[in-house]
């Protein structure tokens, strides 16, 4: 067993990257704006449900003003298909509003500045920062965060201690991969009920195994 967190951290995510060859979301989006959008849509909802919504959606509207054209209602009515549809459209309406008047109807690409848009909470700021603006952000799901704590690679109780122990342990050359590796890691391998780790490329790295062979 490996013994420095941050020499097992750099082995897992190499392992991680030469079996997942595209690490990327796997929400459908061709600008920052949809992305963004997307991304408020997920919560609670998977990215296949959101996806389905979207295809309709953002034909008839992918800009702020498309979706405020639309109204509140209107808007509930494309995506009453996805959980908590009600608050999401809301928060859409609003956070629209707000780029409209105070980004120019551009993303920000500052966290203060996401994070004050409704809907979108540090998780979703992270994951704008990362694929939109190439940043090395780390957006702590519960993927990422099951994954952590069972390989104990970076223990917490919340996800934000997971992810300020993720930044100071993951190699500068894989810290903005580190997200969705090990978020694709736990969606597809390292589920949440019987993990694969007959079929894990780090179980020799892992606590988890030890406990429950």
């Amino acid at each position: 067993m490996i013994t420095s967190l941050q020499k097992r951290c750099k082995v897992i995510l190499q392992r991680l990257k030469q079996t997942i060859l595209d690490p990327r979301t796997a929400l459908n989006y061709n600008t920052p704006f949809e992305l963004l959008i997307a991304v408020i849509l997920s919560a609670q909802a998977t990215d296949v449900s959101v996806n389905k919504v979207t295809a309709k959606l953002f034909p008839k509207a992918n800009t702020p003003e498309k979706i405020l054209a639309l109204g509140e209602d209107g808007l509930k009515n494309q995506i009453k298909s996805i959980g908590l549809y009600n608050a999401k459209a809301k928060n859409i309406i609003k956070t629209c509003e707000m780029l409209v008047n105070k980004h120019e109807s551009q993303v920000p690409n500052r966290r203060e500045d996401l994070e004050a848009l409704a809907g979108v909470g540090r998780k979703t700021a992270n994951v704008i920062l990362n694929i939109v603006f190439g940043e090395a952000t780390i957006a702590v799901d519960t993927h990422i965060f099951r994954v952590c704590n069972r390989t104990k690679l970076a223990e917490g109780k919340k996800p934000l201690e997971v992810e300020q122990k993720l930044l100071q342990i993951a190699p500068k050359d894989l810290k903005r991969d580190a997200h969705h590796l090990l978020l694709l890691h736990g969606r597809y391998t390292c589920t949440a009920r019987k993990p694969k780790c007959d079929q894990c490329v780090i179980n020799d790295l892992c606590e988890y195994i030890l406990y429950n062979l």
